[in-house]
Formats: structure tokens, C-alpha cells, sequence
């Protein structure tokens, strides 16, 4: 087995290395997308209109999943499968920006994955408003080679355009939904319809030809909605839909109880998750209620519950009524990557910093952002750090023992103190506080899809399952964009979870 970024930092990918083959895989010409373009920023506006004026996702889903019922869908919306009882599966966050970072986690997944029965995608499978035309270079290109049915759970961008694109993919190649009625004039609902971005004219001219690149039997798939629940084995995965504002509605919750009753073990995949970043997310029911409350009832038997949407993986083994859930985050399967080394010390729900999993490292990620803001802002001298002053810096703000295992104590000068502070490292109060650079959440939304690097190491990473009657044994593995990490590509985090 390889080294992973907690043996060192060739294993993180940091040093000269050979690059990886993935953009072999490529197309000749790939879209970069910047959210600093008003013209992208305009046509993501359905979420920001859905905060503001009602958000319509649950009507939307109703309709497309009342749809797929008179389509002859299953109505318990399950997936049945012929699967052993010991089976592996693959789970895939944030996938869609067909670029260099989504393309480099290929060539290990394959590796690793080549006999799996299924994969999942969990969350945003189209940057940046999930338009058909984009799911030739972004779905069907990069996973070509996967010969294996692939489900789906949509994300934010999936339904910026009413989800109409990805409907049409993983459903059945479902019609587009009929107008609604026109709402009444001058009310919040006529505001929100006079400004929603919708599916362009024509939107889709190439969807055929993609489909051509993963056409074999062995790839289909059809699934019966936006959100459905797999028999597989001995387990039953259950993928819930969170639209554009991170809920559900109330006739998706009433079928979340329903299926949760079976007695089989189950692992929730979500398109949001509900520990991060040292929080509790616990999604919201239209009409009352958590979906972790269904996850947290021992009758339901749920062990773990893993979202995407947050572009890195972070686990957080909770213990509820004297047993353990898992609670999983995992969306760097292909976009831009989310700092990991802004989540402070944690200390939630009895799970402390010796319990708690994340990848890339803190100090990784510090290092990674350090030589971002010094490039975009044209001071690399100040504000880069090498790997080993990141970790350090970080150990010394959080309080924390050194995460790499062969890794010396680097010198912390006032720059690098001042530069981990700027860049929130630990979000520890200090005299600095106020001068944070915006790492999290402004710079997150708008800004770091634009600071995407194109050149390892990207910190991309992708979960196998091994499934038997007895365990289910879970594995994050990384992507770097290196060769190295390629032919073997590391594992960052190793739990097995008893399924007894």
C-alpha cells in the first residue's frame, strides 16, 4: 500500500512528481468555470430567488416524481438488485466541473472500483446549473470506463435548472414537466417565476451522442426519481433529495419513515450532510421533524450517513443510544476543494479531535490556500507556507499533536502565525479576526471555483464500500492528479462498521 498524507508529504502529493495520466482522458478543449462571471452568476440565481421569494423544489419534485409513478416507476421508489451478500459499491460527491481536478480522481477510482457492482454519485453531478449538454464531458466521458451502473442523488446545481437535465440522464429520459399555472400578478411566486433561470432552447442536441460513451448493458441504470432506496445485499442504501436550500419535503419525509421501517441495516446518502465542518446539519422536514431523527431511531438501524455538497471528507462516529452512526462527509469527488483548515477544534456530540477524520489535512490545506491567495494576490513571498509550516502552525492554533507521522516541527515565525490567522486557520479568536481572508464562506461561494488550480495536488477524493452480512467496511481514498497516487492510490481513512 502507498503512502497517504498522514505517513508524508509525497504521499499527500507535495514535491516533484510524475503527473498522472488523466488528462489523457480529457477533451481537447475543457470549460473553466468562474463564478467572477456575471454571466454564470446570473444563471445560478435560482437559489439565491428561492431564499428570498418561496422556495418551489418540493412542488417541482412532487410533480417529477408523480410523473415517473405514471411512467410505471415503482411506488416505493426501491431499487431491487441481485447483488451477493458481500459486494462492494462506489461513492462519488461533487463530481460535475469536468476539468483537470474532476478527470484526476478517474484513473484511481477505476483502479480501485473495477469490481464493484454500482457506483452513486452523491450531490451536484453538473457545475455549474446542470444543463444537459454539459453531461457529455462531465458524466458520460470521465465514466466511460466504469462498467458498472451508476445511480444518482442531485445537488444544488442539479436543480438550477429545475432538475429537468438530470431527470432526463437518470430517470428514464423522463419529458420536461408541463407549465404551471401562472401565479398571481405582482405576488412573491410571480416575482420568483418573472426572474427563474430555466432549461436554455435546445438544451440537449448532444445528449444522445454522450450517451453513445456509456451505452454497454452493463451501465445501465434507471432509477425511479431524484430520490430512491437500493436493496443490495444484506443492506438497504437509502439517497434522499435536499433540492436548493439543504430540506426536504413533507411527502419525501413521509416516504423517508416508510422505508427507513424495513429491517435491514442502512446507510443514508444525502446530497447535504449533517455533521460538518464541526456542526449539526439535521435537515429539516417540511411539516416537522429531522432526517436525522429518522437516523438517529434504533428501529430504522441506520449506521451511517454520508453527504456530499462540502468538496472534502470528514467522518464523525457519533455514539446515539449506546450504539455508533458513522456520519460521513464526502463531495471531493471532482470540484473545486473546500478548506479543511478552517474547522475548528472539534468537540461535538462526544466526538472530540482523536475521534474525528478529514482529508486533506489541515495543514495540507492550509498550504494548498497559502499558495492560492499568494498567487491570486500576487505576494507569494508572504503568504506561502511550505507543508511543514502549515502543520505545525495549525497543531500550535488548534492545540493538536502533529498529523503526519514523519514530519518535523517547523519553526513558527510571526508571518506564518500572521498568515494562518489571515487565512482562518483553526478560527481561533485573536487580534486578527477581522482581517480574515474569506476562506469559507464568501470565498467558498464565490470565489474558489475561480481559483481552481489546474496542477497537482488536487486533494480529490472517492469511498469504496465492502459489504458482508456482518460489516460494512469503509474506505476514503485519494487523488492528487500524481502517478503515483494513481496506480496506487492511498487510503486516507479505514473504519469497518458492524452491520450486527
Amino acid at each position: 500500500m502507498s503512502d497517504s498524507s498522514r505517513d508524508t508529504a509525497e504521499g499527500a502529493g507535495w514535491g516533484a512528481a510524475e503527473l498522472g495520466t488523466y488528462k489523457r482522458l480529457m477533451p481537447p478543449e475543457v470549460e473553466k468555470i468562474s463564478w467572477l462571471n456575471p454571466k454564470t452568476l446570473w444563471a445560478a440565481r435560482n437559489g439565491l430567488l428561492a431564499s428570498w421569494f418561496g422556495d418551489p423544489t418540493g412542488r417541482t419534485r412532487s410533480r417529477w416524481v408523480a410523473q415517473r409513478a405514471a411512467a410505471g416507476a415503482p411506488a416505493d421508489k426501491v431499487i431491487r438488485r441481485d447483488d451477493p451478500d458481500r459486494f462492494s459499491f462506489l461513492v462519488i460527491g461533487d463530481t460535475g466541473e469536468g476539468d483537470d481536478s474532476q478527470y484526476a480522481v478517474v484513473p484511481g477510482l477505476l483502479n480501485v472500483g473495477q469490481d464493484t457492482r454500482f457506483a452513486i454519485l452523491a450531490s451536484d453531478v453538473i457545475y455549474p446549473v446542470g444543463s444537459a449538454d454539459d453531461y457529455g464531458t462531465k458524466f458520460f466521458r470521465p465514466y466511460r470506463d466504469y462498467q458498472a451502473p451508476i445511480y444518482a442523488l442531485p445537488g444544488n446545481h442539479d436543480w438550477y435548472e429545475d432538475l429537468d437535465a438530470f431527470m432526463r440522464v437518470f430517470c428514464g429520459d423522463a419529458p420536461p414537466l408541463a407549465p404551471e399555472p401562472a401565479p398571481r400578478a405582482f405576488s412573491r411566486a410571480w416575482l420568483r417565476a418573472l426572474l427563474w433561470h430555466r432549461p436554455r432552447k435546445g438544451d440537449g442536441r448532444r445528449l444522445a451522442e454522450a450517451r453513445t460513451l456509456r451505452s454497454a448493458a452493463v451501465q445501465q441504470a434507471v432509477q425511479p426519481g431524484p430520490y430512491w432506496a437500493i436493496d443490495a445485499g444484506p443492506v438497504r442504501i437509502v439517497g434522499i433529495d435536499t433540492g436548493l436550500l439543504g430540506t426536504i419535503d413533507a411527502e419525501q419525509g413521509a416516504w423517508l419513515r416508510e422505508v427507513s421501517e424495513d429491517p435491514r441495516p442502512k446507510i443514508l446518502v444525502t446530497g447535504q450532510p449533517l455533521y460538518v465542518d464541526g456542526e449539526h446539519h439535521p435537515c429539516a422536514i417540511e411539516g416537522g421533524g429531522t432526517v436525522d431523527d429518522i437516523v438517529r431511531d434504533p428501529a430504522h438501524r441506520y449506521v451511517a450517513a454520508i453527504g456530499g455538497d462540502i468538496h472534502n471528507y470528514q467522518r464523525y462516529p457519533v455514539q446515539v443510544d449506546g450504539r455508533r452512526i458513522q456520519y460521513v462527509v464526502s463531495g471531493g469527488g471532482g470540484a473545486f476543494m473546500h478548506a479543511t483548515h478552517t474547522i475548528p477544534r472539534v468537540d461535538i456530540a462526544d466526538v472530540t479531535e482523536k475521534d474525528f477524520h478529514c482529508y486533506p489535512l489541515r495543514g495540507d490545506s492550509l498550504a494548498f490556500y497559502s499558495r492560492l491567495y499568494g498567487r491570486r494576490l500576487r505576494m507569494r513571498r508572504f503568504f506561502t507556507l511550505t507543508e511543514a509550516e502549515a502543520a505545525a502552525v495549525v497543531a500550535e492554533r488548534l492545540g493538536i499533536p502533529l498529523t503526519r507521522a514523519q514530519q518535523r516541527t517547523a519553526r513558527i515565525t510571526w508571518r506564518i502565525r500572521l498568515v494562518a490567522a489571515l487565512l482562518g486557520a483553526g478560527r481561533r479568536p485573536d487580534r486578527t479576526a477581522r482581517l480574515r481572508l474569506p476562506v469559507r464562506k464568501i470565498y467558498t461561494q464565490l470565489f474558489s471555483p475561480s481559483s481552481e488550480t489546474y496542477s497537482p495536488p488536487f486533494f480529490k477524493s472517492f469511498l469504496r464500500l465492502d459489504v458482508t452480512p456482518e460489516a460494512v467496511r469503509l474506505r476514503c481514498y485519494a487523488a492528487t492528479g500524481n502517478r503515483a497516487q494513481e496506480i496506487d492510490p492511498p487510503v486516507e481513512d479505514d473504519i469497518t462498521i458492524p452491520l450486527v
